[in-house]
C-alpha cells in the first residue's frame, strides 16, 4: 500500500530578504523556520532544505541497511547514520555523504560495508537522488 507524506511551506517576501516556515503535517510534530541565510550562511536556529534532506537520507539509508543486514541473518544492535548534503549557491546540491557506523554481530567489516553499499544503492532517498553524488564511509564499532 502506498503512502504519502506532506510538508507545507509558507514563505513571505524575496528570496533574499523573505522567510518561511516549513510544517511536517503528516506527522503534526513541528513547523521550522527557513531562510535564505539558514541555507547559504549560518542556520542561526533555522533548517534549510539541505538539512531536510539530510535527515531523510540518514533515516532512509539506516532503514534500509537494518533490513538487509536482518534478512542476512544478523540483525544490527545499532546503526549510527549521519548524512552531510552540501549546497553551493549558484548551482544547487553538489553531494550527499554518509557516515555510518554499526555495532552487528556475527560480520566481517568487509560483509558490513558491502551491505552499507547495497543500502546506499537502493533506498528509496538514494534513488530519488540519483543525479547527486552519494558517498559513503562504513564502519562497525
Amino acid at each position: 500500500m502506498a503512502t504519502t507524506r506532506t510538508a507545507t511551506t509558507q514563505w513571505q517576501g524575496s528570496l533574499l530578504e523573505g522567510a518561511g516556515q516549513v510544517s511536517l503535517e503528516s506527522s503534526g510534530i513541528g513547523t521550522f523556520d527557513v531562510t535564505w541565510a539558514s541555507r547559504a550562511e549560518d542556520p542561526n536556529g533555522r533548517t534549510s532544505p539541505e538539512e531536510l534532506i539530510a535527515a531523510a537520507h540518514s533515516s532512509c539509508f539506516s532503514m534500509a541497511l537494518s533490513s538487509a543486514l536482518a534478512k542476512a541473518g544478523n540483525p544490527p544492535e545499532r546503526l549510527t547514520t549521519t548524512a552531510q548534503v552540501t549546497f553551493q549557491p549558484g548551482e544547487g546540491i553538489t553531494g550527499v555523504h554518509l557516515t555510518v557506523e554499526g555495532t552487528v554481530p556475527g560480520i566481517s567489516a568487509e560483509q558490513f560495508a558491502e551491505a552499507a553499499e547495497g543500502a546506499k544503492a537502493n533506498c528509496p532517498v538514494s534513488k530519488a537522488l540519483t543525479g547527486t553524488t552519494i558517498t559513503l564511509d562504513a564502519r562497525l564499532a
